[in-house]
């Protein structure tokens, strides 16, 4: 593997990691990176699919004594079984969706300019979210029922469209159902691994005739990268939590948006050609 790979995919890997559990959007950061690169191919793609499987695992990591326990109880603990239920729960609706509407979604949206609309409209929202009195009915994720998983799916669910991000939408709409802060964000970390990991293994299996030995080196860089840097964001955004709200994303949002939008209109980028 030459440097130049060596550098993009230690690149991506660490944008992957830090903006994976934060809400701005991987996957918006990673259309327009790879763009940047010119690092968005098919062998691109798949590479983006390898490196969300270390951010995964990163999170499985963090959480693993809670995960631990969970799967040791589930036979005899009423709470373990409430956990694994919520989360199944909460995956059905970004499950079900991205079937239906996964391709047309990848098609026509997996562009920098509607990536960067999404940035805007997701920081707006995070504003008026934060700007309304909060009102805390779940202080921790044992709190939720069935039916507080189930709003926090559809949330999810947002983050189908690229740029809105998955932390983000789970996490603001968990701010809006009541949840308090570290609950939300404790929830939307859980809620990543189902969702994340079957979105992974889905288009692995997809585009299995691209995986090459050849490629080892290059997905093992941006594997470990990814791990590192999401271990990083996990455990600082649960530290940045406990004293702080989420307006300082929102305006990062808006300005990375604002950017990408900038760049298109005054031509100093041509995005036209990245997908």
């Amino acid at each position: 593997m030459d440097a130049v790979l060596f550098f993009k995919a230690l690149l991506l890997g660490i944008v992957e990691g830090l903006t994976e559990f934060l809400p701005i959007s991987s996957t918006g950061h990673l259309i327009v990176v790879g763009a940047l690169l010119d690092f968005n191919d098919d062998k691109g793609k798949l590479f983006e699919i390898v490196i969300q499987l270390g951010a995964i695992l990163a999170v499985c990591w963090e959480y693993r004594l809670r995960l631990g326990t969970v799967a040791a109880t589930l036979t005899r603990s009423a709470a373990a079984r409430r956990f694994v239920i919520n989360l199944a729960v909460a995956f059905l609706p970004a499950a079900v969706l991205g079937l239906l509407f996964g391709k047309h979604i990848k098609t026509h949206l997996f562009h920098p300019v509607p990536v960067a609309l999404a940035f805007i409209a997701g920081g707006l929202a995070i504003l008026w979210v934060e700007r309304r009195q909060h009102q805390v009915r779940i202080q921790e994720v044992d709190e939720l029922s069935a039916r507080d998983a189930l709003k926090l799916g559809l949330a999810q669910a947002l983050a189908l469209i690229p740029g809105t991000s998955r932390s983000g939408a789970t996490i603001i709409g968990g701010l809006f159902f009541g949840l308090s802060r570290r609950a939300a964000t404790e929830f939307s970390f859980f809620l990543a691994i189902p969702t994340l990991t079957a979105a992974a293994l889905y288009d692995l299996v997809k585009h299995r005739h691209l995986l090459s030995a050849d490629d080892l080196a290059l997905f093992a860089t941006g594997f470990a990268a990814a791990f590192a840097s999401a271990l990083l964001a996990v455990r600082g955004l649960l530290r940045f939590v406990a004293s702080h709200d989420f307006t300082p994303f929102a305006w990062y949002r808006i300005a990375f948006g604002v950017l990408v939008l900038l760049t298109a209109w005054m031509g100093w980028v041509d995005w036209s050609g990245a997908a």
